[in-house]
C-alpha cells in the first residue's frame, strides 16, 4: 500500500529533457484564452440553451465560478511546483502515484476527446467553405464511421457508414508541425488568432445587443434551476445545462503545462491562469446576454452555429457568414492549447517511466517533438475513425477528476507544509477549495449516466495497465 502513495519529489529535468524558456505572462493569456474560446461560446450556447432556456446565463455563471474556485487552486499549485504535467504531477507529489496515474489517466481522456472533437468540428466548417468555392469533397474523405438510426426513444434499424475524415487529420497535423516548429512562434500565431477571435465576438455583441428584447427571457427558467432527467439520460435545468456548459470553460489547465517553458514561472502562471479565466468568464457573459436577449431560445437551441443563426434571423446575413468564417479561423487556436497540454502531460510521464523514456527527448529548437508527433498520431486516429457524438461528454468527466484532484492537493500541501514557499496563496483556501471539489463533483452526478459509467471503466482500463505494467516501470525521482 505504501508504494502505491509513494510520493515524487520534483527535481529539475536532465539536460536532454529540458524544455526552452520562452513564454511571458500574455503568451500565458493567450493560450488560455485561445484553449477557452472555442467550440464552447460558439456552439455549446445553443445546447445550453435547448436544456435550461434563458436561465443558461445563471448556467454559464455556476460552470464559470466552480472553474475560477478550481482556476485559483491552479494558481496556487502551479507557482509552488513549477514544472510539467498539470494535475498529474501535483497529485504525484502530494497525493501519491496511484492516484496521480488516475489523475493522468483521466487527462489523456480530457485533452484527446478535446483536441478530436474540435478537430471534426473544424472539418465541418472547412468542407462547408470548400463547398462555397465549388470544391466538393467526398464525403468517405470528409466524415469518419457514424452508426445511423435513433439513439433511444422507439426502435429502429441502425444503418452504418464508413469513411475517413481527412480534414481533421490535416489540421491536427499542421498544429503539431506549428508546436514542433516551437514553442514561441506557435505561441505568436495563437495570440493573433486569439485576438482574431475576440473580435469576432465583439463583433456578435455589437451587432445583436441592439435587438435585445425582456420578452426573449420569459420564462426565465423554463426547465427549472435543478437538474432533471430526461429522455436518453439527459438532463435538463440549468444545473443540468451548467454540466455541459463545462466543457466551455476549461483549458486554462493547459496554462500550467507550460511551467518548465515559462521565463517567471512564480508569477506569470498566476496571472495567465487566473487572468485567463476571468477574461473569458467576462465575455461568455456578454456573449450568452446579446443571443438570449437578441432571439428566443428556441428558435437557436438545436443549431450546430447558434451564433450565425441569431444574426441571420435578426437580418444581419453578411456579419453572420464573417462571423462564422472568422469562427473557423481562430477554432485551431483551441486544438493548440490542448495539443500542448497532451504532449507535456505525456513528456512528463514518459520522464517518469510510464512511457518510454526516449520519448521523453527534446529537440534542438527545444520543444519535444517526438511525443508531439506520437500524440498528434494518437489524436488523428481517434479524430478520423471514432464517432464522437456518444462519447465527447467523457471530456467533462475527466477534467472534474483533474479539478478535484488540484483542489485536495492544495488542502493537503497546506496542512501538510504549511512552511513551504507559495509564490501566489489562494484566498481565503478553506472555502474556495470546497467549493471547487463540491462543486464539481454536483456537475459530474449532473452528467448523462451513460458519461458517468464509461468514465468508471476508462478509468478500470487504465488501472489494470497501471498494475499490469505501468507500476513496475516507474522511476520515481
Amino acid at each position: 500500500m505504501t508504494s502505491l502513495l509513494r510520493r515524487k519529489t520534483i527535481t529539475e529535468a536532465p539536460p536532454e529533457h529540458q524544455l526552452a524558456r520562452t513564454l511571458s505572462w500574455p503568451h500565458l493569456v493567450a493560450l488560455g484564452v485561445g484553449a477557452i474560446v472555442g467550440t464552447g461560446i460558439l456552439t455549446l450556447i445553443g445546447v445550453g440553451a435547448d436544456r435550461a432556456g434563458p436561465a443558461v446565463l445563471l448556467s454559464f455563471l455556476v460552470a464559470g465560478a466552480i472553474c475560477a474556485a478550481a482556476a485559483l487552486c491552479y494558481a496556487e499549485m502551479a507557482t509552488m511546483i513549477p514544472a510539467s504535467g498539470s494535475a498529474y504531477t501535483y497529485s504525484y507529489a502530494t497525493l501519491g502515484e496511484v492516484i496521480a496515474w488516475v489523475v493522468g489517466w483521466s487527462l489523456i481522456l480530457e485533452y484527446s476527446l478535446v483536441v478530436a472533437t474540435v478537430a471534426v468540428g473544424w472539418s465541418g466548417y472547412a468542407v462547408g467553405f470548400l463547398k462555397g468555392l465549388g470544391i466538393i469533397l467526398p464525403d468517405y474523405l470528409t466524415h469518419g464511421p457514424t452508426l445511423g438510426g435513433q439513439v433511444c426513444g422507439a426502435a429502429a434499424t441502425a444503418t452504418a457508414s464508413f469513411g475517413i475524415n481527412l480534414p481533421a487529420i490535416l489540421i491536427i497535423a499542421v498544429v503539431a508541425g506549428l508546436l514542433m516548429l516551437g514553442t514561441r512562434e506557435s505561441a505568436r500565431i495563437n495570440s493573433a488568432l486569439v485576438l482574431l477571435k475576440i473580435v469576432t465576438l465583439a463583433l456578435f455583441v455589437a451587432v445583436a445587443l441592439p435587438h435585445f428584447d425582456m420578452a426573449n427571457l420569459h420564462p426565465f427558467a423554463p426547465l427549472g434551476y435543478g437538474s432533471t432527467p430526461g429522455q436518453c439520460g439527459v438532463k435538463f435545468g440549468m444545473m443540468g445545462a451548467a454540466a455541459i456548459i463545462f466543457f466551455a470553460f476549461y483549458g486554462f489547465d493547459a496554462i500550467s503545462t507550460a511551467a518548465e517553458e515559462t521565463k517567471r514561472p512564480e508569477r506569470d502562471l498566476a496571472i495567465g491562469i487566473v487572468g485567463s479565466m476571468l477574461a473569458c468568464t467576462v465575455i461568455y457573459m456578454i456573449v450568452a446576454a446579446a443571443a438570449v436577449g437578441a432571439l428566443h431560445f428556441s428558435k437557436f437551441s438545436n443549431s450546430p452555429e447558434p451564433l450565425a443563426l441569431i444574426l441571420r434571423e435578426i437580418g444581419q446575413g453578411r456579419v453572420a457568414t464573417v462571423v462564422a468564417a472568422a469562427a473557423a479561423i481562430a477554432l485551431p487556436t483551441v486544438i493548440l492549447g490542448f495539443l500542448y497540454g497532451q504532449s507535456r502531460i505525456f513528456l512528463v510521464m514518459a520522464r517518469d517511466g510510464f512511457l518510454p523514456a526516449s520519448l521523453a527527448k527534446v529537440s534542438s529548437r527545444g520543444t519535444p517533438a517526438r511525443i508531439t508527433a506520437v500524440t498528434a498520431v494518437l489524436v488523428s486516429v481517434l479524430a478520423a475513425l471514432v464517432p464522437l457524438d456518444v462519447i465527447a461528454s467523457l471530456a467533462n468527466a475527466g477534467t472534474l477528476c483533474a479539478f478535484i484532484a488540484v483542489a485536495v492537493c492544495v488542502l493537503v500541501s497546506r496542512r501538510r507544509d504549511p512552511g513551504v514557499k507559495r509564490p501566489f496563496r489562494t484566498p481565503l483556501i478553506w472555502l474556495v477549495a470546497p467549493i471547487a471539489i463540491l462543486g464539481c463533483l454536483y456537475l459530474f452526478t449532473s452528467l448523462q449516466s451513460i458519461t458517468q459509467i464509461s468514465f468508471f471503466i476508462w478509468n478500470g482500463i487504465g488501472l489494470a495497465i497501471y498494475f499490469l505494467y505501468a507500476r513496475r516501470r516507474a522511476s520515481i525521482a
